[in-house]
């Protein structure tokens, strides 16, 4: 008899089980002979030798198709445990997909500027996405930053905005610090949860692999191992732009993402983001990518809604 345990590493055991553990019965379905006991993130396997080694060899097949897509339908499923299929086989790669989100959808550019700035993500180590709402820039941003994550190309995402206060101050609002702070970050929080299963979510930001903080945090820290996200980048001043982008240290990716046309800052205060991209438009190992209403991936009436306001 033999015995060997496998650790569902950076998958989230609910999702992986299935409802009521319904993946788990079909897989013990195919390999009767086994004994299979699956608690958290740790699958138990108890059996003949080279009855474990043969199940082994399909539950590393599905845990890594797992870890791709984020899903795993039940054809799938059954094309992996009842023959000789290697990953690739059972769904062939896209170059243009990012990642999955967590339904298996992939995400993927949907505009030549959205493209764009998946190639200057390739190339340079900091990115300007520039361009009306709508268009994706944020959403792609973290997208790129996840998958790194899970490639292990990084150690963390760190994600931030400044908060700035659109008609409201934050003393009057109720709760604690974070409790005022979160409806700022929301968006940022939307895009992952499409992205990642909740309790790996959940499990990511309390062990700080992923940290979302407003831009006044970002202060005195080096940003390492990271791919560091700013966004809503024209509400910035110049000095918090500044100091943001100054934080850069060793193996980080900085991604500053903004709408001019969307500025929140006090009449006299002038906006870092457009102060920034003027200066630094000549550095080479800067990219600059600018998005307009033609990559508008929302409702078809946002194009129309912010083609009317240009006109204006």
């Amino acid at each position: 008899m033999a015995e060997k345990k496998i650790e569902l590493e950076s998958i989230d055991p609910v999702s992986f089980y299935g409802v009521n553990e319904s993946r788990i019965e079909k897989i013990r379905n195919y390999f009767p002979k086994i004994k299979m006991i699956a608690r958290g993130n740790e699958i138990k396997i108890i059996g003949e030798t080279d009855e474990v080694d043969r199940f082994t060899e399909r539950l590393e097949l599905i845990k890594n198709h797992f870890l791709k897509y984020n899903n795993i339908t039940d054809d799938d499923l059954e094309m992996i445990l009842g023959g000789d299929i290697l990953l690739q086989e059972v769904k062939p790669d896209d170059d243009k997909t990012i990642l999955y989100g967590i339904t298996g959808k992939p995400i993927k550019p949907r505009s030549q500027n959205q493209t764009a700035l998946i190639d200057a993500y390739a190339k340079t180590d900091m990115v300007f996405a520039v361009g009306p709402a709508g268009t994706g820039k944020t959403y792609l941003a973290i997208a790129l930053a996840v998958k790194a994550l899970k490639n292990k190309e990084v150690k963390r995402i760190i994600l931030s905005r400044p908060a700035v206060e659109a008609g409201e101050k934050l003393g009057f609002l109720p709760g604690d610090m974070k409790e005022k702070l979160d409806p700022y970050m929301q968006a940022l929080y939307d895009a992952l949860h499409d992205m990642i299963p909740a309790k790996k979510l959940e499990t990511m930001i309390e062990d700080r692999m992923i940290q979302i903080a407003p831009l006044a945090f970002m202060r005195g820290r080096t940003l390492s191992n990271a791919v560091v996200i700013l966004d809503e980048a024209q509400n910035a001043t110049i000095s918090q732009i500044k100091m943001f982008l100054t934080r850069m240290g060793e193996n980080s990716k900085f991604i500053i993402t903004g709408d001019i046309t969307q500025i929140d800052l006090p009449s006299r205060t002038d906006s870092g983001l457009i102060h920034a991209t003027r200066i630094l438009r000549d550095i080479k190992d800067i990219s600059f990518v600018y998005f307009n209403q033609s990559d508008v991936v929302r409702h078809a009436l946002v194009k129309k809604i912010i083609n009317a306001y240009e006109k204006e």
